[in-house]
């Protein structure tokens, strides 16, 4: 048995589940005839330059297989039976390497390895049969690979014409942890439309490139370079029947393709990836590829994220694969990342086109946006779908201010709102003290932009709750009574003080959420008080922060601290950034958004440390860049040993956490935990230290170590003069020569 003659040479190219209409075309582009799809590939005819040309041009297939023959294969005799009837000097010489690439079982051959050993003994008896030369095996770097394709009691032989898959390009020198497939990206890139955008000029971003995979293959689709250009080596040219005269001939045109493409006027194409190593890759690979000069990657995270400005870009395509998340935490954090994009999308890029690829159509509905075409493709063995959107007149949902997980809270049906005459004399007491004090406090909220804040803070001791603002919603804490005051005449306050808030601010009652609030020990301020999951989305300064108003005691964003995560956010530009105890992490947001150079954020709390990770997503932030640590933070300090510009110290006042050895106060224990922080403060960095502590002295031995100064007063915004004791705050630094 012979290899067929040239004009009669059927061929199969393998692919990716999902791209074999693609794929038909393309190959049909390429010349080719009698093109017939089937599962993971395409068969079709040429002659052996239409089989050179594949392999040089193809964006899409695996592999470009030459079939040899199909012979019976029962069992694991009959398979070497078969194979031992196969001409195989017309393949190769004896003197050549090659291996066996084999797929499929039978009840007889039930593994690969074993199908391919079989297989591997019946070629290297043949050629010592007919010669006596025993060719070597070399499953690396072979001369000449062979596939072995076992179905329903046959196996399908043939010469393995690419050599290895034609996704590996040669232009990779490296890649992040979830690489994607070049062959893959330039499916993306085709059902996205990109090659008819790049004929009419349009840009190419992608704002989480990643390896840069998709720019490189969008560069490699607009120059009209062949993707094949680069690879060392096709498995062809081990072939006896090589007729290399006919590949340099087709090398020499593509080469000439190449060079005409990239002298010509080439669309703008650019990508962005918040990971400065990820970037690094990037550019090599772009560099490997030969088109650093056309191709510009730069370090911004998503949020920073901006359509360039050089010159007008009327139309284009935005196209990335954000991450998937296989864990399940991950997901829910991922959920912010991808509304994130959804923003960027309709704010930047209005009237483009856009494509974005995920595995999962839960976070492509995150995006917010209506897409108006979906495919499905496989990245391996995951199911993914590519998401396309035409941005022109494509409203973002919101649905409902601020909400972005869960939905707001209803609770009962809303209510009438009260009359203010019906209102008891001690409830209408209530509801102008609120008016009051908003509308003292409106000029400087409407001044500084301020959407969260405290209304009331127990200002008529018979009204003992914290009322704050949380956007469009309220939230009352209630302080636990005195031991002298009846529980009755308390219950009866409260229900004065719900009869007057909807009236007072003009909110229905269902928009009110009620706690009560009394001294905590240890971890109770941690436990969770509701399980409804609701988080809604606020401003502070730069930052989108979530809060939960139901499940926890406190909602994930201490009000009082605004001017100190507002300063941090001033300060932390281009410094390293720790932040101890970190809670939700919205101090490290504020100085993310702020340009620090990296974030540490250290908390003991699984559920705070998973919370930050959604503020971040939240803000177009990744981890790589902002470093999460579960620890006790004094243990951890005591370890660390890097240094760091900026350092926030916000420990409770008390805690006996299950997580913790013994008990921590911070009046007793904060002189060891402050020289331990100043202990990886660098020689000019500057320390933040402060606390709730009612009461509290900062040891006497700080002032005498170290620069000290209380800055307490000016980190109280006016909705909390009335209470300048809630917390005080403290800046720390290192002394120098002469001070």
């Amino acid at each position: 048995m012979t290899i067929p003659e040239p004009a009669a040479i059927q061929w199969f190219a393998a692919c990716p589940r999902g791209l074999e209409s693609l794929l038909q075309e393309e190959l049909t582009g390429l010349g080719a005839s009698d093109v017939r799809e089937t599962i993971a590939g395409v068969h079709f005819s040429g002659p052996r330059a239409l089989g050179y040309r594949a392999c040089l041009w193809s964006r899409l297939a695996n592999r470009i297989l030459l079939p040899l023959a199909t012979v019976e294969a029962g069992d694991a005799d009959a398979l070497y039976t078969g194979l031992s009837e196969v001409d195989w000097s017309a393949v190769m010489r004896a003197q050549q390497s090659f291996a066996v690439d084999f797929s499929g079982q039978n009840r007889s051959i039930r593994n690969t390895q074993f199908g391919a050993q079989r297989s591997k003994d019946a070629i290297v008896d043949w050629f010592v049969r007919h010669g006596g030369v025993r060719p070597s095996v070399d499953r690396q770097r072979p001369d000449v690979r062979i596939n072995v394709h076992l179905s329903k009691g046959r196996a399908a032989v043939a010469v393995d014409f690419s050599g290895g898959s034609l996704h590996r390009r040669g232009y990779r020198v490296s890649a992040g942890a979830a690489p994607l497939k070049e062959n893959l990206a330039a499916a993306i890139l085709l059902r996205a439309g990109w090659p008819a955008m790049a004929a009419e000029d349009g840009a190419l971003i992608d704002p989480m490139c990643g390896s840069g995979t998709l720019l490189i293959e969008g560069a490699l689709m607009a120059a009209d370079i062949a993707p094949g250009l680069g690879r060392r080596r096709f498995g062809f040219e081990g072939l006896r029947d090589h007729n290399d005269a006919q590949w340099r001939a087709i090398i020499a045109d593509a080469k000439g393709r190449r060079e005409r493409g990239l002298a010509a006027a080439m669309p703008e194409i650019r990508g962005y990836d918040a990971d400065p190593k990820v970037v690094r890759r990037a550019q090599e690979n772009i560099a490997e590829a030969g088109l650093e000069k056309w191709v510009r990657v730069s370090c911004k995270a998503l949020a920073t994220v901006k359509k360039p400005t050089h010159r007008p870009l009327e139309k284009g395509l935005l196209l990335c694969n954000p991450p998937y998340g296989e864990r399940l935490g991950e997901k829910q954090s991922l959920r912010y990342l991808y509304a994130e994009l959804g923003e960027l999308m309709a704010r930047e890029f209005s009237g483009w086109d856009a494509a974005v690829f995920t595995s999962d159509l839960q976070l492509g509905r995150a995006i917010g946006l209506r897409s108006h075409k979906q495919y499905t493709l496989y990245n391996g063995a995951i199911e993914t779908h590519l998401l396309l959107f035409a941005l022109r007149d494509n409203e973002l949902r919101q649905p409902g201010r601020g909400t972005v997980e869960g939905a707001p809270s209803s609770g009962d049906a809303p209510r009438a709102k009260a009359p203010a005459e019906a209102l008891s004399e001690g409830a209408q007491m209530f509801a102008n003290r609120i008016r009051k004090n908003r509308k003292r406090l409106r000029p400087w909220l409407q001044r500084e932009g301020i959407e969260c804040y405290r209304l009331y803070d127990a200002d008529m001791p018979e009204y003992a709750v914290a009322v704050d603002i949380y956007g469009d919603r309220v939230h009352v804490a209630e302080y636990q009574a005195p031991k002298g005051v009846e529980p009755e005449a308390a219950a009866r306050r409260m229900e004065e003080v719900a009869a007057a808030l909807p009236d007072a601010l003009d909110v229905a009652p269902s928009r009110i959420v009620y706690k009560q609030r009394s001294r905590q020990r240890g971890s109770a301020q941690y436990e969770k008080h509701d399980n409804r999951g609701e988080f809604m989305s606020v401003r502070e300064g730069e930052a989108k922060l979530l809060v939960n108003l139901t499940d926890y005691l406190d909602t994930g964003l201490f009000l009082d601290h605004r001017p100190v995560r507002l300063r941090l956010a001033r300060e932390a530009k281009g410094k390293d950034f720790l932040n101890l105890f970190c809670y939700t992490g919205s101090a490290t947001v504020h100085a993310a958004l702020g340009g620090a150079h990296r974030t540490t954020s250290v908390d003991l709390s699984n559920t705070y440390l998973d919370w930050l990770r959604k503020n971040l997503a939240h803000n177009g932030l990744d981890e790589s860049r902002n470093r999460l640590v579960r620890a006790n933070c004094l243990e951890w300090l005591r370890e660390e040993k890097r240094d760091y510009d900026l350092i926030l110290l916000d420990p409770p006042s008390f805690s006996n956490s299950k997580a913790m050895e013994g008990s921590f106060d911070v009046q007793r224990d904060h002189l060891e935990m402050v020289r331990t922080a100043m202990g990886r403060l660098r020689p000019d960095g500057l320390l933040y230290f402060s606390n709730n502590r009612r009461g509290f002295r900062l040891a006497p031995e700080l002032a005498a170590e170290f620069l000290c100064e209380d800055i307490t007063e000016s980190t109280l915004d006016p909705d909390f003069q009335r209470n300048r004791r809630i917390h005080c705050c403290f800046r720390i630094r290192h002394r120098k020569p002469g001070e």
